[in-house]
């Protein structure tokens, strides 16, 4: 049975009751949140270390950490000191994108030392090493079947590229910026045929369903740059990817939409708002969303002013951006940068709704420091070690630092 059986037949399932411990929820609250749709609880049976998470509506705002190789650069070893760094600083979930090296024994291994949810991307795995028109629908298939075989707890499926979105993608400035959403373009070009993963939905269904693989329906035609924020090919997808979504549901298999993408600030109220209308408050999980071109090399705080204003706006998943997005496989700095800028941005816009106990962590940080209680402080600061490198740059020998010095405004009057 999936979460979403369980849920539904009133019953509290120990993953349930367990997840709802982080939250501000109570475990029968989760319960029927689930069983509306309106959140998911991505727990594949094959992944025992797994520790129960719940991403969606009246939860907590959750990051997920991007990890895996690259073709010129395939370290198992990397890749899983990159998903230890992440979940160190708070990533809620990893995704392992791979597509270099043996993909099948770095998959196995994030998910068998892997506490947190694990996400992949199978038809990366279905179109590596071969021609776009040597790829068979049964290779697509038989790489979600694997990846769910595995043990992974959520899949990208890339189901609202279809043959209308075509036209529609050469109108924009930058194209097709999902690897997934350009893949199966290509195929449906080269082809001539519909794109698998729509076309036999109701066969992904039964593959995610046995052993409940939460489904998070790919945003392949998510805008690359913010001019081709929202427009048609945008648009287009969403809508049909609404519509599979209460599918899903129906079927009682789990199901996140994802978002964009580049977004002017001005529009991300109206993305959120849109998707949350038709897809009946269907869990959004959003990449950024980046609000400006501009900055590569920063894009990590570009992407978290993005996500701070979409999480306050109903976002419940946002995917980190690092500082090498667009450029470069990311290094552990990378990875870390990029998390602790998502959780911030999460964290912020859960102040901001009035989430229960959201704002506790800033207001015992703010007592202790201003008792210059520095130890204190350090140890609730998302970046310990960070600021104790600042504090020991300072020098000082008193409480006080070597910005203000014996003008220190929090000094005792």
């Amino acid at each position: 049975m999936t979460q979403l059986d369980i849920a539904k037949s009133g019953r509290v399932s120990k993953e349930v009751r367990l997840a709802a411990k982080d939250e501000p929820v109570t475990a029968e609250n989760l319960r029927k949140l689930i069983a509306s749709g309106n959140a998911v609880l991505p727990a594949n049976e094959l992944h025992k270390k797994l520790k129960p998470l719940a991403i969606g509506q009246g939860l907590k705002t959750k990051v997920n950490a991007n990890i895996g190789t690259s073709q010129m650069n395939a370290s198992l070893k990397k890749e899983l000191e990159k998903m230890d760094i992440a979940i160190k600083y708070g990533a809620d979930a990893v995704m392992d994108l791979s597509t270099g090296g043996n993909i099948d024994r770095i998959r196995k291994e994030i998910v068998k030392r892997s506490k947190v949810p694990v996400g992949t991307v199978p038809i990366y795995q279905a179109f590596v090493g071969k021609s776009i028109k040597d790829v068979t629908e049964e290779d697509m298939f038989a790489a979600i079947e694997k990846h769910c075989n595995d043990g992974v707890d959520f899949v990208t499926v890339h189901c609202g590229v279809t043959k209308k979105a075509l036209p529609l993608s050469k109108k924009r400035l930058a194209g097709v910026v999902s690897r997934g959403g350009s893949l199966l373009l290509k195929w449906i070009s080269c082809n001539k045929a519909e794109n698998p993963l729509y076309k036999n939905f109701d066969y992904l269904l039964e593959i995610a369903r046995e052993h409940d693989v939460t489904l998070s329906l790919g945003d392949g035609l998510r805008p690359g740059c913010i001019k081709d924020a929202t427009d048609k090919a945008q648009l287009l997808e969403l809508r049909l990817l609404a519509k599979l979504a209460k599918k899903a549901r129906a079927a009682n298999v789990q199901v996140l939409m994802e978002g964009p993408g580049h977004v002017p600030l001005n529009e991300i109220e109206k993305n959120i708002k849109l998707q949350k209308k038709l897809s009946e408050n269907t869990p959004f999980y959003v990449l950024g969303p980046i609000v400006t071109d501009i900055a590569p090399g920063y894009d990590h705080i570009t992407s978290a002013i993005g996500g701070a204003l979409a999480a306050y706006y109903g976002a419940d998943f946002l995917c980190y951006v690092t500082p090498s997005e667009h450029l470069c496989l990311p290094n552990l700095q990378d990875v870390k940068d990029g998390v602790i800028a998502a959780k911030i941005a999460g964290h912020v816009a859960d102040i901001a709704k009035g989430l229960k106990g959201a704002q506790k962590r800033d207001d015992k940080i703010s007592f202790y420091r201003k008792n210059l209680n520095w130890k204190k402080t350090f140890d609730l600061a998302l970046d310990k070690e960070k600021a104790i490198s600042y504090r020991k740059r300072s020098k000082a020998k008193k409480k006080n630092c070597t910005m203000c010095g014996e003008l220190c405004a929090l000094k005792e009057l």
